[in-house]
């Protein structure tokens, strides 16, 4: 599969301009201005990102505001993931290249070969979350409750979150690889039926997700994790990289379509609007 991609890396930005940056480099991927790129990126306060179709009906409010929370609406789909304590990447390239299949679960497939090999490089013994053993009919608000299409698992609890969409004739997967889990937060986030019912989930909740610090028995650091998953991505997928840096120009416009977009509430709510309109 050799290919060369861009490497991007942007530190920790916050919510809206995290999202903007990765629809900016979709947008101009298609337009065939850049290679397909890897980005890997932190958030500077924690943010619960919810679904491109998820309704907002599900998420506590109150508590997002409590816990001096960021809220943004994702491009991709999926389920709300809380982004605290995390290494996050994104990625961009384009549908026609060979390697990347008209089937979404076959494109999961191939892509998730760069986590699988960043797990090993970090000592983690991951497996596949294979869908016909483990994917249910059960729905879930909160991302690492259930795993999805080969997605990562630790003695069957889940270790990282993706998801994906489809634009101009370029995939855009986002993921999520936590290094802690804050259970307290992340339960405080969610609209349930009693105090009961938010107690037992979050009680259940570590029996179905598990941290990278948990899974390796250490504290892994920002940057430990990024030299892993690059190189994961390399012997994964086959790739080379080269150094990849925005513009001036291209910071301006990520800017701009994070204040015009992702920190609008006809975005960030739009499910909301439809409601009371």
């Amino acid at each position: 599969m050799r290919d060369t991609w861009g490497l991007l890396h942007t530190g920790h930005q916050d919510a809206a301009v995290n999202m903007a940056l990765d629809e900016c480099l979709l947008l101009w991927h298609s337009a065939r201005k850049i290679p397909p790129v890897l980005r890997f990126y932190g958030w500077s306060k924690p943010t619960l990102s919810i679904g491109h179709f998820q309704k907002e009906r599900t998420i506590d409010f109150e508590g997002i505001e409590r816990h001096n929370c960021q809220f943004v609406r994702r491009l991709t789909g999926g389920s709300a993931v809380l982004h605290d304590d995390e290494l996050t990447y994104s990625l961009v390239v384009s549908e026609e290249k060979p390697y990347i299949d008209d089937s979404i679960r076959k494109a999961y497939h191939t892509l998730a070969q760069g986590i699988f090999a960043g797990f090993k490089e970090l000592g983690i013994d991951a497996q596949f979350s294979m869908p016909e053993e483990h994917f249910t009919k059960e729905r879930s608000a909160v991302c690492f409750e259930r795993p999805s299409d080969y997605e990562m698992l630790i003695d069957g609890k889940k270790i990282s979150g993706h998801a994906q969409t489809r634009k101009m004739g370029v995939l855009l997967q986002h993921g999520s690889l936590p290094f802690t889990i804050d259970k307290h937060m992340l339960f405080d986030l969610f609209a349930f039926s009693s105090e009961e019912l938010r107690t037992r989930k979050r009680e259940a909740f570590s029996s179905k997700a598990i941290s990278m610090n948990e899974a390796a028995g250490r504290t892994i650091c920002y940057d430990e994790a990024v030299a892993a998953f690059t190189k994961g991505f390399q012997m994964g997928l086959d790739l080379e990289f080269t150094p990849f840096e925005l513009t001036e120009e291209q910071w301006e416009e990520v800017h701009a379509l994070a204040e015009s977009k992702y920190r609008s509430d006809e975005w960030n709510l739009k499910f909301q609007k439809k409601v009371h309109s």
